[in-house]
């Protein structure tokens, strides 16, 4: 495959130098690496401006809800299991409306791979707070500064017991190519938060702040060990960008037994004598 077979006539509606670009670029170059062709993969999106993702990929896609990607993407994979499933969600898509599917999704472990373009914003309905919004940054819903301390994606994770954590940063494409490429390789619910500087309303959150205090974890971290992970994870002052934590844990998929059954996409539905089903509601 070959970074042309992803390319989409979509007009790309992004604002000039956004950090969605950078997102964009890695995807595609992880998709090249995978080697599946587009008809193999299946990217699912809720709503916002990381929800549009999609469109500007040329693969199998479904935008969905605000904040309901993760059941989707969920129901796609039990259904075929051949597909690798992506998920590309904002900080608001995923951590706030859909807040409840991220939790319990991680429990069930269902084998997606979900991109959080993480802007500490609201950047389609206009520059509101995030879930991940820092304390003191003012917008014009909170002109008095956010008074709220920002939802830790990272640590609830791996409080959760997700099984692959990582974190990327949309500047560092090659880097972010690398982690997208590991996530999808990992059996199980993996997740990858991606800080994307939003130049027109995250006047805070810069590529210049962000390159500040951006860097990379080093060969030494041992990506096994939750406590260090869970370190790593919790730095406010330097943010680290890496593989957080990777540990294999059966996934809902082998727990539930479909792994050992016919894909339920090729299921024979036809004459379906569902009867004794309808009797148990009666």
């Amino acid at each position: 495959m070959e970074m042309k077979d992803f390319y989409s006539s979509d007009t790309v509606a992004w604002c000039h130098g956004c950090g969605n670009f950078g997102m964009q670029t890695a995807l595609k170059a992880a998709l090249v690496k995978l080697g599946k062709k587009p008809q193999e993969l299946l990217l699912v999106s809720g709503i916002g401006q990381a929800a549009k993702m999609p469109h500007y990929i040329n693969t199998n896609f479904f935008n969905g809800l605000h904040g309901r990607a993760l059941p989707a993407a969920a129901a796609a994979k039990i259904a075929n299991r051949e597909l690798t499933v992506i998920v590309t969600t904002g900080d608001g898509d995923c951590y706030g409306e859909g807040g409840n599917h991220f939790v319990h999704n991680i429990r069930r472990n269902t084998d997606i791979t979900v991109i959080v373009h993480d802007n500490q914003i609201y950047g389609l309905t206009k520059g509101q707070a995030s879930p991940t919004s820092e304390p003191g940054m003012k917008t014009k819903i909170q002109p008095g500064g956010v008074i709220l301390a920002p939802f830790p994606p990272l640590e609830t994770a791996l409080a959760l017991g997700c099984g692959f954590v990582a974190r990327g940063y949309a500047a560092e494409t090659e880097h972010l190519a690398e982690l997208i490429l590991a996530g999808i390789r990992h059996k199980g619910f993996s997740l990858i938060d991606v800080f994307q500087p939003c130049h027109s309303f995250n006047k805070l959150n810069t590529f210049e702040w962000y390159g500040k205090r951006v860097y990379k974890v080093g060969p030494a971290h041992d990506v096994s060990n939750k406590g260090a992970a869970m370190t790593l994870a919790s730095e406010r002052e330097r943010l680290p960008i890496g593989v957080i934590y990777n540990s294999a844990k059966p996934s809902y998929e082998e727990l539930s037994g479909l792994d050992a059954m016919p894909p339920l996409v090729d299921s024979n539905i036809n004459n379906i004598d569902i009867s004794s089903a309808l009797n148990d509601f009666r």
